[in-house]
């Protein structure tokens, strides 16, 4: 097995402390925690009423109202973190090195929103109510 050497070039983040990378390791450092009560849905039924939620992000100012609308909210984090991430590293992608770039993604179940409603979608009005794919 030969051994490949992998660089990065460019970090990018969105999580409970910040929003950027510099935002992020602030906090971090400086010990503040990004647990807080749930605001993104009411958690009334919930035994647990707090969350580390993402804060003051627009998807519709980074994607547009279209795409926003049909993209699951795992998705546009992801997108708005490897954003940043090539904006951080400055590479300018070319005919030359376009098959020598890559931006590794990791979820641990990534979409289960769209997924709960497109069940709720699908017991109160059928399957022609449901996307034909999840996975936008």
């Amino acid at each position: 097995m030969s051994r490949r050497r992998v660089v990065v070039t460019g970090l990018g983040i969105i999580c409970p402390i910040g929003n950027t990378v510099e935002e992020a390791w602030k906090n971090a450092a400086n010990g503040v925690s990004g647990i807080a009560p749930i605001q993104s849905f009411d958690p009334k039924n919930l035994e647990n009423r707090f969350a580390g939620e993402v804060k003051g992000f627009d998807a519709e100012a980074f994607l547009g109202k279209r795409e926003a609308r049909r993209t699951d909210r795992v998705t546009q984090l992801a997108l708005y973190s490897a954003y940043h991430a090539m904006q951080d590293s400055k590479l300018e992608i070319s005919d030359d090195n376009r098959y020598e770039v890559a931006s590794i993604v990791g979820t641990g179940i990534g979409g289960i929103h769209t997924i709960y409603e497109s069940v709720l979608k699908f017991l109160e009005g059928g399957a022609k109510q449901v996307s034909l794919c999840l996975c936008r």
